[in-house]
């Protein structure tokens, strides 16, 4: 197994509690890929997808909207504010767009990724 391949099956790193604002997001690079992270205190969820908004076409999902649209926590994308599911990565206006959705975990203080 390459070097890669391992980094792909394991769980990084990303930034520590602390660094998560409430109901709001942050964008992190992991492995090239710009990736939003929404920390959602009712609940206490988080949520990890791909921060490139294929509609817009620009990297901005991290300063949407969280919300829930029929019990389905979402964000809203800030260009054109189409809801995209944080469990799924469907658009809810446009399902032929989608985004990619990571396994999130906090783990020792820290906010983790894993990458597969």
């Amino acid at each position: 197994m390459s070097e890669i391949d391992a980094v792909l099956h394991e769980w990084i790193n990303i930034c520590g509690v602390d660094d998560l604002n409430p109901n709001s997001g942050v964008c992190a690079i992991v492995i090239k890929e710009q990736v939003a992270i929404f920390y959602e205190t009712i609940g206490d969820n988080l949520y990890a997808v791909s921060n490139y908004d294929p509609v817009g076409g620009a990297n901005v999902l991290s300063r949407g909207i969280l919300g829930s649209n029929k019990g389905r926590p979402v964000i809203a994308s800030p260009l054109y504010k189409q809801h995209f599911d944080l469990l799924t990565g469907e658009c809810l206006e446009q399902p032929e767009h989608c985004l990619s959705v990571f396994e999130v975990r906090t783990h020792n203080d820290s906010v983790q990724i894993r990458c597969s």
